[in-house]
C-alpha cells in the first residue's frame, strides 16, 4: 500500500491533471495506492474539483483545514492519516514528475527506507530563486548539527517505520525537510531536472522563502547565539582597548581626543550591533512561547 500525499492550496487547475496522470503511473506498479489531499483552507474551487474527482476515483481521501495552516502544517496532516507502508509527499503542480514515483519505489523495494529525489537541475527557478536556495543550504548545514541534503525538497519516499517516527515528535514549529533529515535511516538518492510548472504559480514568495529559511536554522542550531557571545566579546575588547588608547593619550599629553563625529559613529554601531543580537534572542525566545502554547498545529474542518 502506497500513499500519495499531496498538500494543496489554491490548485483548481493542477489537481485533475495531476490525478490523471499518477493514476497511469500507479498502475504500472502491482501496489495497493491512496491520494490523500490536504486541502489547506483553498478559497478557490480546489475542494469542490476533489470531491468530483474522488466519485470517479475511489483511492482518493480529502482532509479540508478550517483555514490556511500553511504547508508544514498539511505535510504533518498527511504523514500522521497517511495508511501506506511507504508514504509519498508531492506536489501537484507536476514539476515533480510523476513518472518519477516507479524510480522511488525501485528504490525502496532494494530495502533503502528514505529515497530522496534530488534536483540536478533548476533551470525552471529564477535566478534570483537559484541563488537564494544555494545559499541556505550552503549556511544551513556549516551551522546546524544535522546536514539537510540540497536540493531535495519535500518530494521522496518515506518507509512506514521512518514516518510513524516522524509523527511521534512532539514540537509544533515544525521544519519539516529537517525533520526528514533528523530521523537517519538508510537512504537512497536519484537524480532528476525539475521541469516548469504546468499550471498556476508558486504560492511560496520571497517573504515566505525568507521566513522558512529563518525557521530551518533556528529549528537546529543554535550556533546564531554563540555567534552573538563572540561578537559580544570581540566588541567589548575593542572597546576597553579604545579606552585604554584615550586615557593613555589624555595623561601623557594633557589632551583630549577630539571626534564627536566618531564618537556617534561608534553609538550608533553598537547600538545596531545590539538590536541584531535582541533581534536573534527574540527569534529563540518565540520559538518558545509557540511552544509553550501547546496550540494544535492545524484544525481539520472535514475529511472525505
Amino acid at each position: 500500500m502506497i500513499s500519495i500525499v499531496c498538500p494543496v492550496y489554491n490548485e483548481q487547475q493542477s489537481v485533475g491533471l495531476f490525478i490523471k496522470k499518477m493514476k497511469e503511473v500507479m498502475q504500472c506498479k502491482n501496489v495497493g495506492f491512496e491520494f490523500l489531499f490536504i486541502d489547506d483552507g483553498s478559497d478557490d474551487e480546489t475542494l469542490r474539483t476533489l470531491r468530483e474527482e474522488k466519485r470517479n476515483t475511489p483511492q482518493i481521501r480529502i482532509i479540508s483545514f478550517s483555514r490556511n495552516f500553511g504547508k508544514e502544517a498539511a505535510l504533518t496532516a498527511g504523514l500522521k492519516y497517511a495508511k501506506g507502508d511507504a508514504v509519498i509527499p508531492i506536489d501537484v503542480d507536476m514539476q515533480d514528475p510523476p513518472e518519477l514515483v516507479l524510480k522511488l519505489l525501485d528504490e525502496w523495494q532494494k530495502g533503502y527506507q528514505i529515497v530522496l529525489a534530488k534536483r540536478v537541475d533548476r533551470n525552471s527557478d529564477s535566478y534570483l530563486k537559484r541563488l537564494t536556495a544555494k545559499g541556505f543550504y550552503y549556511f544551513h548545514n556549516k551551522m546546524a548539527d544535522h546536514k539537510i541534503p540540497e536540493n531535495v525538497g519535500d518530494f521522496r519516499l518515506m518507509g512506514r517505520v521512518v514516518v510513524d517516527h516522524i509523527n511521534e515528535l512532539p514540537e509544533t514549529q515544525r521544519f519539516m525537510k529537517g525533520l526528514f533529515s533528523w530521523v537517519g535511516f538508510k537512504s537512497s538518492t536519484i537524480n532528476y531536472a525539475r521541469p516548469c510548472r504546468e499550471n498556476g504559480e508558486s504560492k511560496f514568495t520571497f517573504w515566505k522563502l525568507w521566513n522558512l529559511a529563518i525557521e530551518g536554522i533556528t529549528s537546529f542550531s543554535t550556533i546564531p547565539l554563540k555567534i552573538w557571545t563572540y561578537i559580544g566579546v570581540i566588541v567589548a575588547l575593542l572597546s576597553f582597548c579604545y579606552g585604554v588608547f584615550i586615557i593613555a593619550l589624555a595623561l601623557l599629553s594633557g589632551i583630549d581626543v577630539p571626534g564627536y563625529s566618531s564618537l556617534i559613529v561608534i553609538i550608533l554601531f553598537l547600538g545596531g550591533i545590539q538590536l541584531i543580537g535582541i533581534g536573534i534572542l527574540g527569534e529563540y525566545i518565540g520559538r518558545i512561547y509557540m511552544e509553550a502554547k501547546q496550540r494544535p498545529l492545524y484544525i481539520i474542518e472535514k475529511e472525505y
